[in-house]
């Protein structure tokens, strides 16, 4: 096995970074991931990765960006500046050609002079930059061909076994030559050959399926190393697919053996195959002309064997060098972080029995767009990753902290990082519910237990696997600052969450100090008694803390003025904890509805259409509904990213409450003759209250559209 000559054993991985730098074609389209997520005008991003101490960073120097038209004259500016950052930097690039893509208009993968056309340009990238090193000329091209040639999801749109076998064996022969040219100018220059790990599990009537997956994905570094012979199990394959000999022999007579054998391992990575379709969703249905089955994540049906084996696997077949490639999961916060800290915490377990593992690579720094759909459907599906962009900045997620301390130190600690991932527990479909009486983990301390927002963190804290205690006033006196301290002490919690309120804004002119105990003195003696045990602390504000003068959405910036008791207590609020501990988080939102409680301004219009009864709203109001289990995990994401400060956080849009009535009705299929808009003088409010108070941040948090979340408020309710 080799001992490679920069790596010593019992040694732990280096952290790596990854840009998603797609540029795969949909038909005519090109879709560009870095256009997507403005890399290409945005200055700062490298520094900012710099900072997270990675020592090397898969980046693009794509083929069709660089050579869209044949024989065009390349403009190297913009590759040229961004390589030389990441140099004087001290961060080692690995230069990516071809990402998921058919090449540029002028071939595609079944021209047979694509693997030349892409050598050439090869050729042309090590002649501009010698001092590159590391190349990834083609990312998994098993799983590209597969896309394109099987599946028909990517250009050219193909679904045959020879169209998949031809495109495969083109991007791979695509590859010896690109090292071929490469190597002409660095003799130096190393392969660094990336594909998806994965492992076919199946019921027994499929094993004969699964067996050929399971053989077929070790084709590209078979194909790289030399081993695809005449004894080859899939030899016979190829050449019954109509793949000529000599095109098999060129990479027996030609071996380009990675490197360093990089492999992507997702959570979707283990794939299991059963034929009863009844029990799985309709859009894992699939077959081989023989049987019809489900293609489903093995995960969903408890039959993975994970990381450390396939690895183990790998490192048996080749005994090659390798690295963790891609390590990203699309999912809340505390399951990314429980991702990428399980999948080093394999690679450290097998690096400490003396297998070569290089590197652990946090991948879509700057996230990703479109891949919910597999890149088929153009709707700009943003997915963070170590960084969140959404504000045309890179704003450092909770991972971010994470890959820092890992690449710093080897150790990363949070309280969440220590219990599984929704991957890992006993019901997958169904998580089990986290509460502070069947875990060891500090939990989040939620008070107010009985309200909406309490009720909505309760369960998405079971969702997601975060445990807590939450408190009724009956538990802890919040205007108390000895009661408060000893809730903390009792339950010692890593966090706190005040979901506690004052929240009849009418009531509050004739009640002004019940009003201001609850929503100002008690979030601050919260914020208070935090600081001084340095736990986080999150508090809720609202919309009312302003005038309505400003008819376009109000930013966080904005000057605060209210015009009522309510909105008052909630501007002293926000000051009194700010001031107690400006680590604190305060949100924002308004007028919000949600599926789990019966007080809402939903709920009460289709009460009153139901009962074809009159229902009074104001017409000229103008809000941002905000659907509370958007709000609960959007605002429990930016609490584990440890943000601070003040956020407005609504679903986008805004519209009048009269026009939000007429859309519930619509969606419900009611009639709206019982709908009865006025004034808001015409409702007899005894608050005053702004005519226009819809919100939106300026920080670059965006939660779905108001009608998406309405049309899921429903689909929630019918369950």
């Amino acid at each position: 096995m080799s001992t490679g000559t920069e790596y010593q054993y019992h040694k732990k991985p280096e952290i790596w970074g990854g840009i998603e730098c797609t540029i795969n074609r949909v038909e005519d389209e090109f879709r560009d991931q870095l256009e997507y997520a403005g890399h290409y005008k945005r200055l700062g991003d490298i520094q900012q990765f710099a900072d997270l101490g990675i020592r090397k960073i898969r980046y693009p120097v794509l083929w069709e960006y660089h050579e869209p038209t044949e024989d065009t004259e390349i403009d190297w500016q913009w590759s040229t500046e961004q390589l030389d950052l990441i140099k004087m930097q001290g961060i080692t690039p690995i230069a990516g050609l071809l990402h998921h893509g058919s090449g540029p208009a002028f071939t595609d993968l079944l021209d047979e002079e694509f693997p030349g056309k892409l050598a050439a340009y090869a050729g042309k990238v090590a002649t501009q930059f010698p001092w590159l090193e590391y190349y990834t000329p083609v990312n998994e091209p098993l799983t590209t061909a597969r896309f394109s040639g099987l599946y028909g999801l990517w250009y050219p749109h193909r679904s045959s076994d020879w169209e998949f076998a031809k495109m495969f064996i083109n991007q791979v022969k695509g590859i010896v030559l690109s090292m071929m040219e490469i190597r002409k100018v660095n003799p130096s220059a190393k392969l660094v050959q990336t594909e998806d790990l994965c492992k076919v599990h199946s019921t027994p009537l499929l094993s004969y399926q699964a067996s050929f997956e399971n053989k077929r994905r070790w084709l590209t570094y078979d194909l790289l190393c030399g081993k695809l012979d005449q004894q080859h199990p899939l030899w016979k394959y190829f050449i019954g697919k109509g793949i000529k000999v000599e095109a098999l022999e060129f990479f027996l007579e030609n071996a380009c053996p990675p490197d360093i054998m990089g492999f992507n391992y997702y959570v979707t990575s283990e794939r299991y195959l059963d034929e009863n379709l009844d029990n799985f969703p309709r859009h894992t249905h699939g077959g081989n002309g023989k049987h019809h089955y489900a293609d489903t994540e093995a995960v969903r049906v408890g039959k993975t064997v994970g990381l450390s084996f396939l690895l183990q696997e790998a490192w048996d077949r080749y005994g090659l060098p390798m690295a963790i490639t891609e390590c990203h999961l699309n999912c809340t916060r505390e399951e990314q972080l429980r991702w990428f800290k399980e999948n080093w915490d394999a690679c450290c377990g097998l690096c400490e029995k003396g297998v070569d593992i290089r590197a652990v690579t946090a991948w879509a720094l700057l996230g990703a767009y479109d891949w919910n759909s597999v890149l088929t459907e153009h709707n700009r599906h943003y997915e963070p990753g170590v960084f969140d962009i959404r504000n045309d900045k890179l704003r450092a997620t909770s991972v971010a902290k994470m890959i820092r301390s890992l690449a710093n130190t080897g150790t990363f600690e949070h309280p969440l990082v220590s219990e599984k991932g929704w991957w890992g527990r006993q019901s997958v479909s169904s998580p089990g519910i986290a509460t502070y009486s069947n875990v060891q983990t500090p939990p989040v301390l939620i008070i107010g237990r009985s309200g909406t927002l309490g009720s909505a963190f309760m369960k998405i804290c079971e969702t997601r696997h975060i445990p807590y205690v939450a408190l009724t006033r009956a538990d802890v006196d919040i205007l108390n600052e000895e009661s408060i301290r000893s809730v903390i002490e009792k339950y010692k919690p890593w966090a706190i969450i005040n979901a506690a309120g004052y929240v009849r804004v009418d009531d509050a002119e004739l009640n002004r100090d019940e009003c201001f105990a609850i929503n100002a003195t008690a979030p601050g003696l919260l914020a208070k008694c935090c600081h001084e045990r340095d736990i986080r602390f999150m508090t809720f504000s609202s919309d009312l803390v302003f005038d309505g003068d400003k008819k376009t959405p109000y930013h966080e910036a904005d000057q605060v003025m209210p015009l009522n008791v309510y909105g008052s207590s909630k501007v002293e609020g926000e000051k009194l904890v700010l001031a107690a501990n400006p680590g604190s988080l305060v949100i924002r939102t308004s007028a919000f509805f949600g599926p789990w409680d019966r007080y809402n301004f939903v709920y009460a219009v289709l009460d009153a259409l139901e009962k074809e009864r009159p229902f009074y709203m104001p017409h000229d109001v103008i809000v941002s509904p905000t659907y509370v289990p958007d709000l609960a995990n959007t605002s429990m994401d930016l609490f584990i990213d440890e943000e601070k400060g003040t956020w407005h956080l609504t679903n986008e849009g805004l519209l009048t409450w009269a026009n939000f009535a007429e859309a519930i009705a619509d969606r419900s299929c009611h009639k709206k003759n019982t709908l009865v808009a006025k004034s808001l003088i015409e409702m007899g409010w005894q608050a005053q209250r702004p005519l226009y108070s819809a919100l939106e941040s300026e920080k670059g948090i965006m939660m779905p559209s108001i009608h998406n979340a309405l049309e899921r408020y429903f689909e929630e309710r019918a369950v």
